[in-house]
């Protein structure tokens, strides 16, 4: 079967070579990174198809299918939260992938056109998470969202950040055409340019092979890829997993009360990974001679900062990797980390700031991590409305379960279902309705007259109380006059 595969496919002889592929300086938890973001990535995909069966883009849907999948979907809640904190892992294992390969001059000849696909596929993550922020619309995505799409709007020239606004918001304000913009950006284009961006980085990688250790000889030590790295491989993205696993059961992704334009005490907060952003644009001075700090805080810096990772490569121009041989750009590097993180924990503080302020108002989550229990409300809320006595009772299971058969006013259908309203059989020996309730009737004339639908066993689907209840609402009900029946 083998051969035949290799035959015709070449299938066999291409996976031998892959597996068998040398890893300089041998097998390393080093490298692990990039097979670990490859399978948060795997993670994103599976769990969002599934999120797509349930949820419906829409401002009159989107956050009720969301709340519909914490509630009603088996597995709902943890499937959401294994997204929601799959994407904070896939974007914290990007950094540190581009992070490490920076440290280690990986990005040098012949791996420049890698290390620039590696960026933009950084960015492309970037993307999905700010475009999968709004789909819950509750008060959080809609209004950091919104602050996000004004930023868009504020690039100059002027008719080109009008056009990024209107293009984003698809329309001159947030709702539904918006959700259904940021839903095909976040379901189908990003994805399909991320998958393609990969096939691509892994068929440049296999192509120039592994840079290995940060050393300017090349290694006396090799390992194999298969079974070595392959194991380092698997046991890294197995702790990824389980870490996301744990997040996803212990603290599920919170689910806010629903958007609200007209909210103006909310404060939202953007994702952790916008928050040196955040604290960027707190400490920039309102106006920077001809433009505003805003705009180089949103704007400039940013593009800055993409351009010089882009252009890297090309920018360090020693050839060397060893890491004293680079000691100028090491400490730039790690100034760099440490000036992002500091403005990260500003931008952490102040957003705590402005909720302390603000008095928390609409920070409880409705569905969550730290949101009361589920049901509370609605079982309040139900008990106050619910029926009273049998009767009530009964019309209550009757309109559930008999009404679509025997009509709503118990007129049944014709040459379907007999008639309850007027039916001596009803109003009689109430044993012998329980009896035809609990085991169903098929094949009998009712009332001189013979009926195609036969009448299920409500035994099992429906509790005694339940059967008693609907009885006692058909014997008491439009012509009929006859007694309650009770659980005996």
């Amino acid at each position: 079967m083998l051969n035949w595969i290799e035959e015709r496919t070449g299938g066999i002889s291409a996976l031998k070579n892959f597996l068998t592929e040398d890893v300089p300086g041998g097998a390393s938890y080093w490298y692990t990174f990039g097979s670990a973001t490859l399978i948060a990535l795997v993670i994103q995909i599976v769990t969002g198809i599934f999120l797509t069966f349930y949820y419906a883009p829409s401002a009159s849907t989107a956050w009720e299918s969301t709340k519909f999948i914490y509630d009603h979907v088996t597995g709902g809640a943890f499937i959401l939260s294994l997204h929601f904190w799959g994407a904070s892992a896939m974007i914290a294992l990007m950094t540190v992938h581009l992070l490490q390969v920076m440290i280690w001059g990986a990005y040098k000849k012949p791996r420049e056109v890698m290390w620039v696909i590696g960026v933009v596929l950084f960015l492309l993550t970037l993307v999905l998470g700010l475009t999968g922020y709004l789909l819950p619309w509750d008060l959080n995505a809609f209004s950091a969202s919104q602050v996000s799409i004004n930023i868009a709007g504020n690039i100059p020239p002027p008719a080109f950040g009008m056009a990024q606004k209107y293009f984003l918001q698809d329309g001159t304000q947030m709702g539904t055409l918006t959700i259904n913009r940021f839903f095909g950006i976040h379901v189908w284009l990003v994805p399909i340019m991320l998958l393609g961006l990969v096939g691509l980085h892994l068929a440049v990688f296999r192509h120039n092979g592994a840079a290995g250790p940060p050393a300017d000889q090349t290694p006396k030590k090799f390992g194999r890829f298969y079974p070595d790295q392959i194991f380092m491989d698997t046991l890294a993205s197995f702790l990824v997993f389980a870490v996301v696993v744990c997040l996803a059961i212990w603290m599920p992704a919170p689910l806010l009360a629903k958007a609200d334009p007209t909210n103006s005490q909310f404060v939202p907060s953007p994702a952790w990974y916008f928050f040196p952003l955040f604290g960027l644009l707190q400490k920039l001075p309102g106006q920077m001679g001809p433009i505003s700090g805003e705009l180089v805080g949103t704007a400039v810096i940013p593009a800055l900062g993409v351009g010089v990772l882009l252009l890297l490569p090309w920018i360090d121009r020693n050839r060397k990797r060893a890491l004293n041989q680079r000691p100028y750009f090491i400490l730039l590097t790690f100034i760099s980390v440490a000036v992002v993180g500091i403005f990260g924990w500003i931008g952490a503080a102040s957003i705590t700031d402005h909720i302390k302020q603000s008095g928390g108002a609409g920070q409880t989550p409705v569905r969550g991590y730290g949101a009361p229990p589920v049901g509370a409300e609605e079982a309040a809320a139900a008990t106050a409305a619910a029926p009273s006595g049998p009767v009530a009772r009964g019309q209550a299971v009757y309109s559930q379960n008999c009404a679509s058969c025997h009509g709503a006013a118990g007129g049944g259908t014709p040459n379907l279902a007999p008639p309850l309203d007027g039916n001596p059989f009803v109003a009689g020996d109430p044993a012998k309705i329980i009896a035809v309730v609990n085991g169903g009737l098929h094949g009998q004339a009712v009332m001189g007259k013979s009926y195609t639908t036969p009448m299920p066993a409500w035994k099992g689907t429906l509790t005694p109380s339940q059967i008693a209840d609907v009885i006692s609402y058909i014997r008491g009900s439009w012509s009929n006059h006859a007694s309650i029946v009770t659980v005996k």
